[in-house]
């Protein structure tokens, strides 16, 4: 059992001033954001928002970010110890293994700045962001066939970029000069320093204001406060005495390995939450290991109480010691060095749902969202007709969940800072045409409240080159909840120029295009949430004139009959309902779809493989 922190305690701090501070960071991490967006060049940084940034006290612990504090596991893994670091110094790495899985694989690298104030060190700033490569076998540095992290590109131990505010010109150059767009890896890390830098400046500000004593006694306070809410929170919604669990699962790991399990446990214990993911399954041979990291989970967990019932809180370290993660060794979510990681995607995002899953078993009376889609990568790269080389890096999505009380997104990640790439950045910068970005029709849970639709992406390839990506639930569903149903799944269609078609698996590597060729790139929609026959026929008659239910769909899941001009009958629309109610079963908790037994879903998955590879070859 953890101890209490030594933050806990009363604070010598005026509430107004505790408030400036506090608003101060929380600003200051938008700003950290908007520094990098607008200085880095890549665009699933500078369009799409790939990146994170969070601000430490000075033991580094999270005081105001997205993601949980690795800084005491960075700093063990690196040349020197706390006492070594300086004023304008700057930490680098984008190996997941030397930073407990802050970064989860290499693409993302990560700054970390040391904040002084008058010779002490009174915190830290990081950012973190998603490079379009870092070398490895498949442009992009996200393969598919790889096995070890060593495949997967370039890795850069936590070492100083600058030292003393001095650049090493020479370290990056050696790191950008293992990518395949060295000026785009020089640029992205630079922004992610000026990202850190802009942190340094408002704490040094807020020093300047108040005193160097107040702001490391306000850090305190915050973490403090934010504990003391997520308390209240953990007595309020989560029963003691009783456990819970739930199971999902990843399709596969993209070599025929297939499915993969998640299995969590919830329990309380007085003021602790215990979250054990023991019945979780081996790590696999491919890259969708996920090396969770515990700090990063509990704040994920801390995450969906705060927004589900206390939104005004802050997250950060201050609740940490309120949950106790196990984490089995070995398993897909700790994984053992070297095990590839590359394409993480689907089990943070299956992690995600069972998390809410667990939580919707044992918060009485409260529903959460259904299953999310999928957050898939696709990677064209080539060499054009110029002779000049080409990289394109997108991350596409699939349909939210439906909500309490709201329909889910369609076509939205399930992180909410992050951004489509517009057709138009991709058109001028790339050989390619988007021939259409729509809304898949029906394919979001039906529900009171329907699951976000996925999104279909048709792209034309102007020159030769080759494709990589990697997608999930194509063969499973995203399920539905407390009487919603289930999404419809992913697929992808590649359409050659002599007009073959070819279905694609969800996860390919290096797949040859021609100039002319088509890809016809399908997600999954998001689960629907609470029974269809409840929902409004005024809303469901709207979207059928929209073209985001069609009309069979309408009459056979929502019981919605509509006359020649697309207004509800309201006669028959209610003899139609009262006659699926006769005829339906009790519907399940959990709506999974119509799914094989596990056997039978794992053979499917070997065998799509395995015709796959043959056909490739």
């Amino acid at each position: 059992m953890s101890t209490t922190p030594d933050f806990v305690g009363d604070h010598d701090i005026h509430q107004t001033t505790l408030d400036i501070i506090e608003s101060t960071l929380a600003n200051t991490r938008e700003e950290m954001d908007r520094v990098v967006e607008t200085t880095a060049i890549s665009p699933v940084i500078r369009e799409q928002s790939d990146q994170f940034p969070l601000i430490a006290d000075r033991k580094g612990r999270m005081v105001m970010g997205q993601f949980g504090s690795a800084i005491d596991t960075i700093i063990e893994n690196s040349p020197f110890e706390v006492d070594d670091l300086e004023d304008g110094d700057v930490i680098a790495t984008n190996d997941p293994y030397m930073c407990a899985g802050a970064v989860s694989h290499t693409p993302d690298m990560l700054l970390l700045r040391p904040i002084f104030y008058d010779g002490d060190l009174v915190g830290y700033s990081s950012q973190w962001g998603n490079l379009m490569d870092v070398g490895g076998k498949t442009p992009g540095s996200m393969p598919v066939q790889a096995t070890t992290i060593f495949e997967e590109g370039m890795r850069l131990p936590p070492v100083k970029l600058y030292k003393r505010g001095e650049f090493d010109s020479e370290l990056l150059e050696t790191f950008a000069h293992n990518t395949r767009l060295p000026e785009h890896a020089e640029a992205d890390i630079k922004a992610l320093a000026a990202g850190t830098k802009a942190a340094e400046t408002r704490v040094h500000g807020l020093c300047d204001r108040f005193g160097k004593e107040t702001y490391v006694e306000g850090c305190d306070a915050i973490l403090d406060r934010t504990r003391d809410g997520m308390i209240d929170l953990i007595h309020e919604f989560v029963p003691e005495g009783e456990r819970y669990t739930f199971e999902d699962y990843v399709d596969d790991d993209g070599m025929g390995n297939g499915p993969i399990k998640l299995h969590l446990e919830i329990y309380r214990e007085g003021d602790t939450v215990h979250l054990d993911w023991t019945g979780t399954d081996g790590q696999v041979p491919g890259t969708v290991n996920f090396l969770l990291n515990e700090k990063m989970f509990k704040m994920f967990t801390g995450v969906f109480l705060i927004m589900a019932f206390d939104p005004l809180l802050t997250f950060n370290d201050g609740y940490y010691d309120l949950f106790e993660v196990t984490l089995p060794e070995g398993s897909v979510v700790q994984p053992e060095f070297p095990a590839a990681l590359g394409n993480r995607l689907p089990m943070m995002a299956r992690q995600f749902d069972v998390l809410q899953a667990t939580f919707s078993k044992l918060i009485d009376g409260f529903s959460v969202a259904g299953s999310y889609g999928t957050s898939p990568n696709l990677v064209y790269a080539g060499t054009n007709s110029d002779g000049n080389d080409f990289q394109m890096l997108e991350i596409l999505y699939g349909g939210i969940p439906a909500r309490p009380g709201g329909d889910g997104l369609d076509g939205h990640s399930w992180w909410p800072l992050f951004r489509t790439v517009p057709a138009e950045y991709q058109e001028a910068y790339y050989p390619l045409t988007i021939d259409e970005y729509s809304t898949r029709e029906d394919t979001g849970g039906p529900g009171e409240f329907r699951g976000g639709h996925g999104i279909t992406k048709v792209y034309t390839f102007e020159e030769p080159g080759a494709i990589t990506f990697q997608d999930d639930r194509a063969h499973t569903y995203p399920w539905g909840v407390d009487g919603g149903k289930h999404a419809m799944r992913s697929k992808k269609r590649l359409i050659r120029v002599d007009g073959t078609e070819e279905a694609l698996p969800s996860k390919v590597e290096n797949v040859a295009v021609a100039a002319g060729d088509k890809l016809v790139f399908s997600t999954a929609g998001g689960g629907g949430l609470g029974d269809p026959l409840n929902r409004d026929p005024d809303v469901v008659a709207t979207e059928v004139q929209r073209g985001l239910i069609s009309e069979s769909a309408a009459e056979t899941e929502y019981g919605i009959v509509l006359t020649s001009d697309g207004t509800v009958d309201t006669d028959a629309t209610e003899e139609r309902r009262e006659a699926i109610r006769a005829d339906r079963e009790e519907p399940p908790e959990f709506d999974y779809g119509p799914l094989p037994d596990e056997g039978t879903l794992e053979a499917e998955i070997a065998a799509e493989r395995r015709e796959f590879e043959s056909g490739s070859r």
